[in-house]
C-alpha cells in the first residue's frame, strides 16, 4: 500500500532545508514573488518510525516569510520525482478536500447534507455520500452547462435548492407532470434545469 501524507514541520527537519530557504528567500526578495524549490531527503523521527523514509520538502519563500512544508511517501522517486509529487498529487488531493468541505469553495458538497453521516451501519452514511455526490454533479452540470451564462452560474448549491428546486409544486401519480404555482419566480430556470 502506498502513502503520502503531510508530514508537520519541526526544527530538525527545518535545518535540512535551511540553505534552500536562505537562497529562496533572497530570490523571493530579488524577484518580488514567491519562489520554492523541492528536495528529497532520507529521515527518521527520534522516537516514533522504525526506519529511514523518503521525505519530499518544499523550500518556500513568500514575500516577507519562509513558507517550508514537507510530506512522507513511499512511493517510488523514478515514478513521482519530488516536484510532481508535491504538486501533481500531494497537493491536488488536497484541492479535492477543500472542494467537499467547503474551504473557500463556492460549489462545496458540505450544502448537500454530506455531513450527516450519523448512521450506525456504513452502508447507510455511504449511501447518503453518494446522493449527496450526485446532487453536488447535479448542481455543477447545471452551472457550466444549462445556466451557462447566466447569473445562476454563480449560484452555491444552496442558493439553487432554495430559489430553484425548492418549490410547492403538485406531483401526478399516474404520470410524471409537475405544476409550479404560478408565483414562482424562478419558473423559467426551473424549467431548463429538468
Amino acid at each position: 500500500m502506498f502513502y503520502v501524507v503531510g508530514l508537520a514541520r519541526n526544527s530538525r527537519l527545518e535545518e535540512e532545508i535551511d540553505t534552500q530557504l536562505v537562497v529562496m528567500s533572497v530570490l523571493c526578495r530579488l524577484a518580488g514573488r514567491p519562489q520554492r524549490i523541492f528536495e528529497e531527503l532520507l529521515w527518521q523521527t527520534r522516537e516514533s518510525w522504525s526506519c529511514e523514509r523518503r521525505v519530499v520538502a518544499k523550500a518556500e519563500a513568500l514575500v516577507g516569510k519562509p513558507n517550508p512544508r514537507f510530506v512522507v511517501t513511499n512511493l517510488p522517486q523514478k515514478q513521482w520525482p519530488a516536484r510532481i509529487l508535491y504538486q501533481d498529487l500531494y497537493c491536488a488531493r488536497g484541492d479535492m478536500e477543500n472542494r467537499i468541505k467547503g474551504h473557500e469553495c463556492p460549489e462545496h458538497q458540505l450544502q448537500l447534507f454530506s455531513l450527516r453521516t450519523s448512521c450506525h451501519q456504513m452502508k447507510a452514511n455511504q449511501l447518503r455520500l453518494w446522493l449527496s455526490t450526485f446532487a453536488y454533479l447535479f448542481f455543477v452540470e447545471l452551472r457550466t452547462t444549462v445556466w451557462k451564462d447566466r447569473e445562476a452560474s454563480r449560484w452555491e448549491p444552496a442558493t439553487i435548492r432554495l430559489r430553484v428546486l425548492k418549490v410547492a409544486a403538485t406531483v401526478s401519480a399516474r404520470s410524471i407532470v409537475i405544476q409550479l404555482p404560478r408565483s414562482h419566480p424562478w419558473w423559467e430556470w426551473f424549467k431548463t434545469a429538468v
